[in-house]
């Protein structure tokens, strides 16, 4: 009886270990040729004809930093950048507040704990388009909360603000925050329940309050949750487009103007793709300065670890 060669017998067994190898680079090619084209494709695109003349169709000669210099010149687009700072910075402070106090409250094993967690957590399932339509009716001087207070017999009461232009930016701070705060409290609580139990323990047997336990060792260990919600919420802030739209529009005039409501004003609406294109490219590097310390940080803490 005639036996197999070895090497004939263990070529099966090697394609078939060949395509276990292949298979998961198969299976993500056509996603990664998809991101590499619509999302790294467009924007090296979107930053070329930044650098161009283009106006209602695009123009691929280069023309230099004449759409930037054009951009810092821009009263709408100098406004729209003190809205983001004003909006950015009491959006995320205020949703960083209130989600660590919601999360050191429900740390505190209350009963129903899942059911207002739940309740907490709900709004950030909410799309910014279905957010802002809700506070525009809850703010709306004819429908919402000046109506309810005259209704009651308050007739006094005025809450204007959506029509106010000193005022309507805190507008969108109020909606923004309702949405975010409770992706904030989710994750502080995770990161207050990864805590080590005998380390507050400890500090309770040495006589230390809960407030103090909580200021002076809790909330310096979650010191990588703080920097994670900060690069998230200035994503979204810089980002703002759909809660902007349903809720403000941009308006009273331009008094809630931001540079995502503004890039596709110019890009979409009045013809002017090549200063469309460099307000997105200001977006894309207001993202990277978040983006790029945060990813060093975690990059070089795992170096030193």
């Amino acid at each position: 009886m005639l036996l197999a060669h070895p090497q004939t017998a263990s070529r099966p067994w090697r394609w078939s270990l060949s395509l276990e190898r292949a298979l998961p680079k198969l299976v993500l090619a056509p996603s990664l040729l998809l991101a590499l084209v619509c999302i790294y494709g467009y924007m090296a695109w979107t930053g070329y004809i930044s650098f161009t003349s283009s106006s209602f169709l695009p123009n691929y000669e280069f023309t230099g930093a004449g759409q930037y210099l054009r951009l810092l010149e821009n009263d709408r687009w100098l406004v729209a950048c003190k809205n983001l700072a004003l909006f950015g910075v009491l959006f995320i402070g205020i949703s960083l507040l209130l989600g660590v106090f919601i999360a050191i409250l429900l740390d505190q094993q209350i009963r129903a704990e899942g059911a207002l967690r739940t309740i907490y957590l709900y709004p950030m399932a909410i799309s910014f388009i279905v957010t802002g339509t809700a506070w525009k009716w809850i703010l709306n001087p004819s429908l919402g909360l000046e109506k309810l207070a005259h209704d009651l017999g308050w007739s006094s009461f005025t809450f204007d603000w959506l029509t106010n232009p000193d005022k309507a930016i805190y507008t969108l701070i109020i909606a923004a925050v309702w949405q975010s705060s409770g992706f904030v409290m989710a994750m502080f609580l995770a990161g207050l329940r990864g805590i080590d139990a005998s380390i507050i323990k400890a500090a309770q047997l040495d006589g230390a309050s809960k407030p103090r336990i909580y200021l002076r060792i809790v909330l310096p260990c979650l010191r990588p949750v703080f920097f994670s919600a900060i690069m998230v919420l200035s994503h979204i802030a810089i980002k703002s487009f759909d809660l902007v739209t349903a809720l403000t529009a941009g308006g009273p005039g331009y008094s809630t103007d931001l540079p995502a409501l503004f890039m596709y004003a110019h890009a979409f609406t009045r013809g002017q793709i090549g200063l469309g294109a460099a307000s997105a490219m200001m977006m894309l590097a207001g993202v990277l300065a978040i983006l790029v310390p945060y990813l060093y940080s975690e990059l070089r803490g795992k170096r030193h670890a």
